[in-house]
């Protein structure tokens, strides 16, 4: 697996690319800001870009807006957007952008290697991974009564894996059930949210997204 790294503080920068190296990826490149990292993202095509979203010159969006390009231009090219602090907006316009291969985590994850390693595969061969700490904070912010308010605390806990970009088998494992009793949550949580039938995939990333949103 061939990473583009992007991040103006160098310690964490080299700290993250000897973690990425020793779980056998590859480095192929290192940016410190975001029109450094587009030009090394052209020249290296990598199979995941790991990026802040604060970037010089201003330390506000240029990762975020320096990835949606790359997402426009290589739509091949997985995005994993790293952040310091919960910034539910980026989240959602992050996943507003397509169905898979991208994610949102804070930075702190990167502490729990097995964790963080899991989520960089999960998210370059075309999954998602949203930081639990997102979703409880949007969970926070919910409207007093919207379709997510009609689902149970257990098909709160469904959907907050669901989030994470984890499987049905995975869900079951976490929360102790069955794989059958995960299908069963998650076409309920497909009702409650009103979302027509289509493809599974698809349908989980609507589910998400009205997770967020509400």
């Amino acid at each position: 697996m061939r990473v583009v790294l992007a991040d103006d503080a160098v310690l964490f920068r080299e700290g993250l690319a000897r973690l990425l190296e020793a779980s056998g990826m590859e480095v192929a490149g290192r940016a410190a800001d975001a029109a450094e990292l587009e030009k090394v993202v052209e020249e290296k095509a990598p199979d995941i870009v790991i990026t802040d979203i604060r970037m010089p010159p201003t330390h506000t969006t240029e990762g975020l807006v320096a990835a949606s390009r790359i997402r426009e231009r290589h739509p091949q090219v997985a995005v994993l957007l790293l952040s310091q602090y919960v910034e539910t907006t980026h989240a959602i316009r992050l996943l507003e952008r397509g169905a898979g291969r991208i994610g949102y985590l804070l930075k702190d994850r990167v502490s729990d290697v097995r964790d963080f390693i899991d989520a960089v595969k999960r998210v370059a061969s075309g999954g998602s991974a949203i930081d639990p700490e997102v979703v409880a904070q949007l969970l926070v912010r919910r409207r007093s009564r919207d379709l997510v308010g009609d689902l149970s605390d257990r098909e709160r806990d469904v959907l907050n894996l669901m989030a994470e970009g984890r499987s049905n088998a995975a869900i079951g494992s976490t929360l102790h059930m069955s794989e059958k009793t995960v299908e069963g949550h998650v076409r309920s949580i497909f009702s409650k949210l009103a979302l027509e039938p289509a493809v599974e995939d698809h349908r989980r990333v609507l589910a998400v997204l009205t997770y967020l949103k509400a």
